[in-house]
Protein backbone atom coordinates (compact mmCIF):
# COMPACT_ATOMS: atom_id res chain seq x y z
CA UNK A 1 0.00 0.00 0.00
CA UNK A 2 1.44 3.40 -1.08
CA UNK A 3 2.08 6.35 1.58
CA UNK A 4 -0.78 8.22 0.04
CA UNK A 5 -3.28 5.64 0.44
CA UNK A 6 -2.31 4.34 4.03
CA UNK A 7 -2.91 8.01 4.75
CA UNK A 8 -6.10 8.12 3.32
CA UNK A 9 -7.70 4.66 4.99
CA UNK A 10 -5.93 6.18 8.66
CA UNK A 11 -8.21 9.25 8.14
CA UNK A 12 -11.08 7.57 7.00
CA UNK A 13 -10.81 5.47 9.77
CA UNK A 14 -10.26 8.47 12.36
CA UNK A 15 -13.32 9.94 10.29
CA UNK A 16 -15.41 6.70 11.41
CA UNK A 17 -14.32 6.70 14.96
CA UNK A 18 -15.48 10.48 15.49
CA UNK A 19 -18.65 10.16 13.83
CA UNK A 20 -19.48 7.15 16.16
CA UNK A 21 -18.11 9.16 18.87
CA UNK A 22 -19.87 11.54 18.85
CA UNK A 23 -23.49 12.42 20.81
CA UNK A 24 -24.28 14.82 18.67
CA UNK A 25 -24.23 15.35 14.55
CA UNK A 26 -21.34 17.42 13.35
CA UNK A 27 -20.46 19.50 10.66
CA UNK A 28 -17.94 19.62 7.79
CA UNK A 29 -16.07 22.27 9.78
CA UNK A 30 -15.81 20.85 12.52
CA UNK A 31 -15.02 16.97 11.07
CA UNK A 32 -12.30 19.01 9.08
CA UNK A 33 -11.07 20.15 12.25
CA UNK A 34 -10.74 16.62 13.91
CA UNK A 35 -9.48 14.78 11.18
CA UNK A 36 -6.66 17.52 10.31
CA UNK A 37 -6.44 20.17 7.77
CA UNK A 38 -4.58 17.80 5.04
CA UNK A 39 -7.08 15.90 5.02
CA UNK A 40 -9.74 15.99 2.19
CA UNK A 41 -13.23 15.92 3.99
CA UNK A 42 -15.41 15.72 1.12
CA UNK A 43 -13.88 12.49 -0.47
CA UNK A 44 -13.68 11.11 3.03
CA UNK A 45 -17.05 11.39 3.83
CA UNK A 46 -18.24 10.39 0.23
CA UNK A 47 -16.46 7.05 0.47
CA UNK A 48 -17.76 6.33 4.01
CA UNK A 49 -21.15 6.74 2.92
CA UNK A 50 -20.75 5.02 -0.01
CA UNK A 51 -19.24 2.49 1.96
CA UNK A 52 -21.82 2.24 4.82
CA UNK A 53 -25.12 2.59 1.99
CA UNK A 54 -26.00 -1.44 2.47
CA UNK A 55 -25.05 -1.31 6.47
CA UNK A 56 -27.53 -1.26 9.20
CA UNK A 57 -27.08 2.34 9.73
CA UNK A 58 -26.14 4.76 7.14
CA UNK A 59 -24.05 7.87 6.91
CA UNK A 60 -26.35 10.72 6.37
CA UNK A 61 -26.06 14.63 6.27
CA UNK A 62 -29.01 16.57 7.33
CA UNK A 63 -29.52 20.07 7.75
CA UNK A 64 -25.57 20.27 7.31
CA UNK A 65 -24.75 18.16 9.86
CA UNK A 66 -23.20 14.46 9.75
CA UNK A 67 -24.20 11.27 11.54
CA UNK A 68 -24.99 7.98 11.93
CA UNK A 69 -28.52 6.76 11.81
CA UNK A 70 -30.48 3.25 11.59
CA UNK A 71 -31.17 2.13 7.75
CA UNK A 72 -34.52 3.41 7.17
CA UNK A 73 -35.92 -0.15 5.45
CA UNK A 74 -35.15 -1.63 9.38
CA UNK A 75 -36.50 1.32 11.66
CA UNK A 76 -39.68 -0.62 11.63
CA UNK A 77 -37.91 -3.18 13.01
CA UNK A 78 -36.18 -2.11 16.10
CA UNK A 79 -37.82 -2.02 19.40
CA UNK A 80 -36.50 -0.09 21.88
CA UNK A 81 -38.02 -0.01 25.32
CA UNK A 82 -38.12 3.24 26.42
CA UNK A 83 -39.83 5.71 28.59
CA UNK A 84 -42.94 7.23 27.24
CA UNK A 85 -42.62 10.89 26.84
CA UNK A 86 -45.05 13.93 27.33
CA UNK A 87 -47.55 14.34 24.91
CA UNK A 88 -46.95 17.58 22.85
CA UNK A 89 -49.88 19.56 23.01
CA UNK A 90 -52.13 20.80 19.74
CA UNK A 91 -51.33 24.51 20.56
CA UNK A 92 -47.82 23.76 20.26
CA UNK A 93 -47.98 21.68 17.31
CA UNK A 94 -49.98 24.61 15.39
CA UNK A 95 -47.60 26.76 16.76
CA UNK A 96 -44.52 24.37 15.49
CA UNK A 97 -45.96 23.87 11.87
CA UNK A 98 -46.61 27.66 11.53
CA UNK A 99 -42.92 28.67 12.63
CA UNK A 100 -41.91 25.16 10.15
CA UNK A 101 -43.83 27.04 7.59
CA UNK A 102 -43.75 30.59 7.89
CA UNK A 103 -40.54 30.95 9.22
CA UNK A 104 -38.90 33.57 9.95
CA UNK A 105 -42.08 34.42 11.72
CA UNK A 106 -42.79 36.71 14.73
CA UNK A 107 -45.02 36.03 17.60
CA UNK A 108 -47.65 38.17 16.40
CA UNK A 109 -48.01 36.91 12.94
CA UNK A 110 -48.38 33.32 14.70
CA UNK A 111 -51.54 34.77 16.63
CA UNK A 112 -53.00 36.49 13.39
CA UNK A 113 -52.64 32.74 11.81
CA UNK A 114 -53.82 31.15 14.50
CA UNK A 115 -56.87 33.83 15.31
CA UNK A 116 -55.83 32.90 19.32
CA UNK A 117 -53.03 34.41 21.64
CA UNK A 118 -49.81 32.00 22.12
CA UNK A 119 -49.01 31.82 25.81
CA UNK A 120 -45.29 31.56 26.85
CA UNK A 121 -45.90 28.47 27.95
CA UNK A 122 -46.57 26.93 24.49
CA UNK A 123 -43.37 28.72 22.81
CA UNK A 124 -41.23 27.08 26.39
CA UNK A 125 -42.33 23.94 25.83
CA UNK A 126 -40.87 24.16 21.86
CA UNK A 127 -37.51 26.01 23.24
CA UNK A 128 -37.07 23.11 26.02
CA UNK A 129 -37.55 20.36 23.25
CA UNK A 130 -35.27 22.43 21.07
CA UNK A 131 -37.02 22.40 17.83
CA UNK A 132 -37.34 26.19 17.80
CA UNK A 133 -35.26 28.82 18.28
CA UNK A 134 -35.35 33.06 18.22
CA UNK A 135 -33.54 34.78 15.55
CA UNK A 136 -33.15 38.38 14.75
CA UNK A 137 -35.22 41.16 15.46
CA UNK A 138 -37.01 42.84 12.95
CA UNK A 139 -36.94 45.94 12.12
CA UNK A 140 -40.01 47.24 12.26
CA UNK A 141 -41.76 49.07 15.31
CA UNK A 142 -41.54 46.95 18.49
CA UNK A 143 -38.86 44.86 16.82
CA UNK A 144 -40.13 41.79 17.85
CA UNK A 145 -38.52 38.46 17.27
CA UNK A 146 -37.95 35.85 14.03
CA UNK A 147 -38.89 32.04 15.35
CA UNK A 148 -36.32 29.49 13.12
CA UNK A 149 -37.19 25.65 13.10
CA UNK A 150 -33.37 24.25 14.24
CA UNK A 151 -31.67 21.13 13.19
CA UNK A 152 -33.07 19.06 15.83
CA UNK A 153 -36.76 19.32 14.38
CA UNK A 154 -35.35 18.01 11.05
CA UNK A 155 -33.44 15.46 12.78
CA UNK A 156 -36.27 14.48 15.80
CA UNK A 157 -39.24 14.16 12.42
CA UNK A 158 -36.15 12.59 10.15
CA UNK A 159 -36.13 15.39 7.26
CA UNK A 160 -33.15 15.98 5.58
CA UNK A 161 -33.96 19.73 5.19
CA UNK A 162 -37.36 21.81 4.99
CA UNK A 163 -38.38 21.30 1.27
CA UNK A 164 -39.10 17.54 2.75
CA UNK A 165 -42.59 19.65 4.45
CA UNK A 166 -45.71 18.40 2.83
CA UNK A 167 -47.60 21.17 1.08
CA UNK A 168 -49.67 23.50 3.56
CA UNK A 169 -53.34 21.55 2.05
CA UNK A 170 -52.04 18.94 3.55
CA UNK A 171 -50.95 20.77 6.70
CA UNK A 172 -54.55 22.23 7.08
CA UNK A 173 -56.51 18.84 6.44
CA UNK A 174 -54.43 17.19 9.20
CA UNK A 175 -56.11 20.12 11.22
CA UNK A 176 -52.67 21.67 12.16
CA UNK A 177 -53.05 24.53 10.62
CA UNK A 178 -56.15 26.07 11.01
CA UNK A 179 -56.63 29.61 9.51
CA UNK A 180 -58.92 31.54 11.46
CA UNK A 181 -60.24 34.86 10.88
CA UNK A 182 -58.68 37.70 13.03
CA UNK A 183 -60.57 39.08 15.67
CA UNK A 184 -60.34 42.77 16.79
CA UNK A 185 -59.50 41.10 20.20
CA UNK A 186 -57.98 37.67 19.82
CA UNK A 187 -59.05 34.84 22.02
CA UNK A 188 -56.96 33.77 24.79
CA UNK A 189 -54.71 30.59 23.95
CA UNK A 190 -55.94 28.71 27.56
CA UNK A 191 -59.38 29.93 26.76
CA UNK A 192 -59.37 28.60 23.33
CA UNK A 193 -61.84 25.36 22.82
CA UNK A 194 -58.47 23.53 20.75
CA UNK A 195 -56.06 24.23 23.62
CA UNK A 196 -57.34 21.69 26.18
CA UNK A 197 -57.16 19.15 23.08
CA UNK A 198 -53.68 16.94 23.64
CA UNK A 199 -51.61 15.66 20.96
CA UNK A 200 -49.35 12.54 20.40
CA UNK A 201 -46.18 14.11 18.51
CA UNK A 202 -45.95 10.49 16.75
CA UNK A 203 -49.35 11.88 15.16
CA UNK A 204 -47.33 14.71 14.08
CA UNK A 205 -44.52 13.18 13.51
CA UNK A 206 -46.49 10.26 11.47
CA UNK A 207 -48.32 13.06 9.39
CA UNK A 208 -44.75 15.50 8.66
CA UNK A 209 -43.62 12.14 6.83
CA UNK A 210 -46.63 11.23 4.99
CA UNK A 211 -46.00 12.39 1.65
CA UNK A 212 -42.53 13.91 1.23
CA UNK A 213 -41.99 13.74 -2.60
CA UNK A 214 -45.94 15.58 -2.53
CA UNK A 215 -44.06 18.37 -0.83
CA UNK A 216 -40.50 17.99 -2.93
CA UNK A 217 -43.46 18.83 -5.79
CA UNK A 218 -44.95 21.53 -4.31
Amino acid sequence: MSKHASEFQGALRLLEAVLFASAEPLSREVLQQQIGKGANINLLLKELQTHYAQHGVNLVEIDGLWSFRTAPDLAGLMKITRQPRRKLPRAAAEVLAIVAYHQPVTRAEIESIRGVETSRGTLDILLELGWIRPGKHRETPGRPLNWHTTPDFLSHFNIASLEELPGLDDLKAAGLLDVRPVLGSLTREQDAPDAAVAEDEDDFAAWIKDDPEKAAAE
